[in-house]
């Protein structure tokens, strides 16, 4: 997700702000379980899919613009 940014920056987010960690931590939780239902490991209904790839996209908007704001 970060790609563009080192390791060493993506490392200081998580430790340095607990806001930014959290939300980093329920984007992953998030991409484990779309992926999960994606490929029919958890029986997940459509709208539930929906909603979760819905509230992933919108954590990595907030964590993008958190760490353009932070790194700044």
């Amino acid at each position: 997700m970060f790609e563009d940014r080192s390791v060493s920056e993506l490392d200081s987010l998580i430790k340095g702000n607990p806001e930014f960690r959290q939300l980093y931590q329920h984007h992953q939780d998030l991409d484990r379980r779309v992926m999960n239902a994606e490929l029919g490991i958890s029986p997940v209904d459509d709208l539930e899919l929906t909603r979760m790839k819905r509230e992933k996209l919108h954590a990595k908007d907030r964590l993008f613009r958190m760490a353009g704001s932070l790194l700044h």
